[in-house]
C-alpha cells in the first residue's frame, strides 16, 4: 500500500464519495471534534499513564476516525489511524506501557491528522489537491514502538463503532453522541437508535447562525424605529402602548437567545494552550505546571477565534522570557516548577482574561535602556510603571539578549494590542520583579451589541460605550481652566483632566463653545481619565454595532455606527483613539 501524501491525491481524484462536498466535509468535522477531544485525553494520559478511561477514549477517537478515512478510501488517513489504533490496543492490554515517547509519538499522529484536515478543507474551498507530506517515518516510528509483527493486518473487519461512523456519514447525518463518547469518559460505544440527549442536539453553520444575529439586530432597530415613530408618539391609545411594550420584551428575549447561541465557553480556547505550554516547556527544558479558572465563563465565538492569537503570544512570551529554568528558580527560593495561570471572568459587562505567571518579572531598568536606545524615550525616571511597561507593545521592542525559535525579535506585543484594540478591548499588564507577570486583558462579551450613552453636539449624535464613563456633570466656570494656553482642563473631584471638545474633533457647530453651558462626560481609557465636552445627553441605549464600510473605515476616534431609535445614524465613539489623537495634536 503506497501511503505518500502526494500519490493520494490520485486517489482522491477518482473516488467519488471523497470528492462529495457535503461528505467530506461531514467528514472533517467530526474528525476534528475527537482530534480535539484526542489531544485533551494525551495531555490527561501523560500527567497519569495508567488512566485507563483516557486510553480507550483516545482509541474510540482514532478507531472511527480510520473507520470513516476507510470508508473515503483515505488510505494516508486511514493508515495512521490504524498503527495509533494498534499501539492503544496494546496499552489498553497491559502489553504496552505508556512512556513520553509514546505520548510524542501519538501527537504526532495527532498533528498529521490534523493537516490533513486542513488541506482537505482547502481542497473543498478552492478546488486544489491536498499537499501533506508522507507518513512512511510517521508509520515506521509507530511500529517500532509497537514492535515487530505486533500490527494487525489494515482491511480487518470494523467493529460496531467504526461500522456505525461509517453509516452516519453516508446519511450525512452528525454524530453527536460519538463526539460525546470521545470526550467523557469511560462512555461506552454509541448505542443503536436515536436518545433522547442527542435529539435535542443539532449542528448549524456558523455562518446561518452570524446571519441569524444580524436580522434580530435588524428586527432590534426596526422595532426601536416604530416605537419611536412620530406618527404614533402624539396616540394616547393604551392598548397599542401595551402591544408595542409586549412587542419590545418580545424583541429584547429573541435577541437575547440568539446572542447566548453563539456564545461559547472560553475554556475552549485555554484548552489551546495546554498543548502549546507542554510543547514549549519541554523544548526549553522548563517545568511548567498551567493552571486553568473560569473556563465555563461564555464569550462570543468570534472574539474567542480572534483572542486565539494575542493569546498564544502572551504565552509563548511568559514561557520565554518570564519563567526561569529549575536551577534559577531554586537559586532564588522558588519552587523549580513554575505556575502559569488563565482566569476568565465577568467584569461590569466585559470579560476579563488574565495570563499570570510567578517568573521573573519584567525589568523597568532593562526596559527603560532598551527603550532609550530605539530613541523611543529620552528620559522616562519620571514614568510610572504602567508606563514603562506599555512600551513593550512598541513594535520592534523585545528585551531579549538573544532571539530564539519561540520569540525575541519584537513582533509579538505590538500585535497583541493592535489584536485587542480590534475587539474594542484594552490590555494592562501589572508585574513585580522577581514575583512575576500578569497580563490583563478586558474585552466585550459580544462584538455586535453595545451599551451607551447617547448624546449630542450640535445636530449629531454620538454614542459613548458606557463600560468607559466614569460620571458625567456640568461644570461650573471656576472648574476649567488652562495649561500653558493650550490644553483646557477641567477640575473634578480634586484632579485636573483634559478636555476633549467633540466639537472640534468632528468639525460640527456645537449649541454652544463654554462649557459651563455643556456637559463633560468623564471617561477612563488605558488607566488614564479625560473628559468629553458635549451640548446634552439625549440617553442610554443599547444599540446594534454597524460598519461604517470601506470609504469612512479609519476616522480617528470612530469606532463604527448605529440606527438610533428616530431612524438616524449615531457614531459609536473609539474613546482610546479619540484621546489619543487629541493629546497628539
Amino acid at each position: 500500500m503506497n501511503t505518500n501524501g502526494i500519490d493520494e491525491q490520485a486517489s482522491l481524484a477518482l473516488n467519488s464519495l471523497a470528492a462529495d462536498p457535503e461528505l467530506l466535509g461531514d467528514f472533517i468535522l467530526e474528525s476534528r471534534e475527537y482530534l480535539s477531544a484526542i489531544e485533551l485525553q494525551l495531555l490527561t494520559l501523560e500527567q497519569d499513564p495508567a488512566n485507563a478511561e483516557a486510553i480507550h477514549s483516545i482509541f474510540r477517537g482514532f478507531h472511527t476516525i480510520k473507520g470513516l478515512a476507510g470508508f473515503l478510501e483515505l488510505a494516508a488517513i486511514q493508515a495512521v489511524a490504524h498503527e495509533v489504533e494498534t499501539i492503544l490496543d496494546l496499552a489498553r492490554n497491559a502489553q504496552l506501557n505508556i512512556t513520553p515517547l509514546v505520548i510524542d509519538r501519538i501527537l504526532e499522529s495527532k498533528d498529521y491528522l490534523a493537516g490533513w484536515m486542513s488541506a482537505l478543507e482547502q481542497m473543498l474551498e478552492n478546488g486544489t489537491q491536498p499537499r501533506v507530506p508522507g507518513n512512511d517515518a510517521l508509520l515506521e516510528a509507530i511500529r517500532v514502538l509497537a514492535g515487530p509483527e505486533s500490527s494487525p493486518p489494515l482491511d480487518e473487519p470494523e467493529g460496531a463503532p467504526g461500522t456505525e461512523g461509517l453509516q452516519e456519514l453516508a446519511l450525512g447525518v452528525a454524530g453527536e453522541t460519538q463526539v460525546d463518547a470521545a470526550r467523557e469518559p469511560g462512555a461506552q460505544g454509541k448505542a443503536s437508535g436515536v436518545t433522547q440527549s442527542e435529539a435535542r442536539l443539532i449542528k448549524v453553520e456558523t455562518a446561518k447562525l452570524d446571519f441569524l444575529v444580524d436580522m434580530v439586530g435588524e428586527m432590534v432597530i426596526a422595532q426601536s424605529l416604530v416605537q419611536h415613530d412620530p406618527d404614533l408618539a402624539g396616540e394616547s391609545r393604551t392598548k397599542l402602548s401595551r402591544n408595542l411594550a409586549q412587542l419590545a420584551r418580545i424583541t429584547e428575549e429573541v435577541q437575547k437567545t440568539a446572542m447566548s447561541m453563539r456564545m461559547v465557553p472560553v475554556g475552549q480556547l485555554f484548552q489551546k494552550m495546554t498543548r502549546l505550554v507542554r510543547d514549549l516547556a519541554k523544548k526549553s527544558g522548563k517545568q511548567v505546571e498551567l493552571a486553568m479558572a473560569g473556563e465555563e465563563t461564555e464569550l462570543d465565538r468570534n472574539i474567542v477565534e480572534e483572542l486565539s492569537d494575542p493569546l498564544m503570544h502572551m504565552v509563548r512570551n511568559s514561557l520565554d522570557h518570564g519563567i526561569e529554568n529549575a536551577a534559577e528558580r531554586l537559586a532564588s527560593g522558588k519552587n523549580p516548577v513554575a505556575r502559569l495561570t488563565l482566569r476568565a471572568g465577568h467584569q461590569a459587562g466585559h470579560i476579563t482574561i488574565e495570563v499570570s505567571d510567578d517568573g521573573r518579572g519584567l525589568n523597568r531598568a532593562r526596559i527603560l535602556a532598551k527603550a532609550r536606545k530605539n530613541g523611543l524615550i529620552s528620559g522616562g525616571d519620571d514614568m510610572s510603571d504602567f508606563e514603562v511597561f506599555n512600551l513593550i507593545f512598541h513594535p520592534g521592542f523585545s528585551t531579549a539578549e538573544q532571539v530564539t525559535d519561540v520569540s525575541g525579535r519584537g513582533v509579538g506585543m505590538d500585535v497583541v494590542r493592535k489584536n485587542i484594540q480590534k475587539l474594542r478591548g484594552r490590555i494592562d499588564i501589572k508585574s513585580e520583579l522577581g514575583k512575576g507577570t500578569t497580563f490583563l486583558l478586558k474585552v466585550p462579551l459580544t462584538l455586535a451589541i453595545i451599551d451607551g450613552l447617547v448624546v449630542g453636539v450640535g445636530h449629531e449624535r454620538y454614542i459613548v460605550p458606557i463600560y468607559a464613563v466614569r460620571e458625567m456633570l456640568r461644570p461650573t466656570e471656576d472648574m476649567i481652566s488652562t495649561v500653558e494656553g493650550r490644553n483646557e482642563m477641567a477640575m473634578v473631584r480634586g484632579s485636573l483632566l483634559p478636555i476633549v471638545r467633540l466639537h472640534e474633533r468632528f468639525k460640527v457647530e456645537p449649541t454652544s463653545r463654554n462649557p459651563w453651558e455643556a456637559l463633560l462626560i468623564v471617561s477612563e481609557c488605558n488607566q488614564k481619565r479625560f473628559c468629553i465636552l458635549v451640548d446634552d445627553l439625549v440617553g442610554k441605549q443599547e444599540v446594534v454595532i454597524k460598519s461604517l464600510g470601506p470609504t469612512l473605515q479609519g476616522i480617528p476616534g470612530v469606532a463604527g455606527g448605529a440606527i438610533l431609535g428616530d431612524g438616524r445614524v449615531g457614531l459609536i465613539l473609539d474613546l482610546e483613539a479619540l484621546h489619543g489623537k487629541s493629546f497628539q495634536d
